[in-house]
């Protein structure tokens, strides 16, 4: 393949938004600690938490509900499937409402397919640093996808931070499932045994995957160091915090990145669909705020919303499973959706 620019959009853009950010939301996390932004909960329109908590919330639903711009708002996209992005939205949101238990299923799935989906994230990022470089698309394909997320669900599986993702199986005893809900358990009588296995099979994977690359290397491959950069620091911040959380601020930071990365990609790549849409061509600065006020304006609403109220609440666990879904789909370098 022709090699392209290194970068995706551009230097400045990059290192601000996608490759740096890792390590700047490292930064952020380690900053709050011990601050009034973590200590002690506001309540705001009947909602209780940290200032950090409504951030971090905010963020975090913001940027599940900005695939929208690109799945709904892209109409190259939005043909291409029509029955994923109309019907069965529509119908998930129709079975969490009739059925208790498919509400809380549909939640716990959330919080582990975001574990998957945000390994894939940086797998994608990866892939389009490698695509510029000229690298062939299904070229070490594999072993990276696997790689990222060894890096990002090893430490939450072997880590300080596993049972605050398992503990979602308790909401199962709402609903009178015993079998479900004895999960966290289960998983605490097996922590250290979990602990070595992951250790055991991340290493071999990493021994592997050296492997397979030291050959590619020999038949002329070289990696760009945007990707080794990108991933390695990725590592090292999914590592430190998922898996020690040495500064109490995991989901802030992990989370801060992930949403971080996102949102500039959706605007990246379809800024001028929205200028367009909002008949702000010539003025793209002000599409902006309105990009990203509105899925602020979302995310601060979900952090304030009552989840006793069903209707509403199920529209948040839809929009967060399609994001997940959609993702794996509608940004993809081998369909040239880039």
């Amino acid at each position: 393949m022709k090699p392209r620019g290194p970068y995706i959009v551009s230097k400045a853009y990059d290192w601000a938004f996608f490759l740096g950010s890792p390590m700047l939301a490292l930064l952020v996390g380690i900053l709050v600690v011990d601050s009034p932004l973590v200590d002690g909960e506001w309540t705001l329109v009947g909602g209780s938490d940290t200032l950090v908590g409504f951030f971090i919330g905010t963020v975090i639903h913001a940027h599940l509900v900005a695939v929208g711009f690109r799945s709904h708002g892209n109409s190259s996209i939005r043909k291409l499937y029509p029955i994923r992005f109309f019907v069965i939205p529509v119908m998930l949101w129709l079975a969490i409402v009739v059925s208790p238990w498919i509400a809380v299923a549909s939640s716990v799935v959330a919080t582990f397919w975001d574990v998957w989906h945000s390994g894939a994230q940086t797998f994608g990022f990866a892939r389009i640093y490698d695509r510029n470089h000229g690298t062939a698309p299904e070229l070490g394909r594999r072993m990276d996808f696997w790689l990222n997320q060894l890096m990002y669900a090893g430490p939450i599986l072997a880590g300080a931070t596993l049972m605050d993702h398992v503990d979602s199986f308790d909401s199962f005893a709402d609903v009178g499932d015993a079998l479900f809900s004895s999960v966290p358990a289960h998983v605490e009588g097996i922590r250290g045994t979990l602990t070595w296995i992951v250790l055991a099979a991340g290493a071999a994977f990493l021994v592997a995957y050296v492997m397979v690359y030291w050959r590619l290397a020999q038949r002329g491959y070289k990696p760009p160091w945007l990707k080794i950069w990108l991933v390695a620091s990725t590592g090292f911040v999914s590592i430190y915090t998922w898996g020690f959380n040495s500064w109490g601020q995991a989901f802030l930071i992990m989370n801060l990145f992930h949403g971080v990365q996102y949102l500039a990609l959706v605007w990246a790549m379809e800024k001028q669909r929205i200028a367009e849409r909002f008949r702000l061509a010539r003025r793209p600065s002000i599409a902006l705020v309105i990009y990203l006020g509105s899925v602020a304006v979302y995310g601060f609403a979900v952090q304030l919303l009552d989840p006793d109220i069903t209707t509403l609440w199920a529209i948040t666990i839809v929009i967060s499973l399609m994001h997940f879904w959609y993702d794996a789909f509608v940004w993809s370098v081998r369909k040239s959706q880039i």
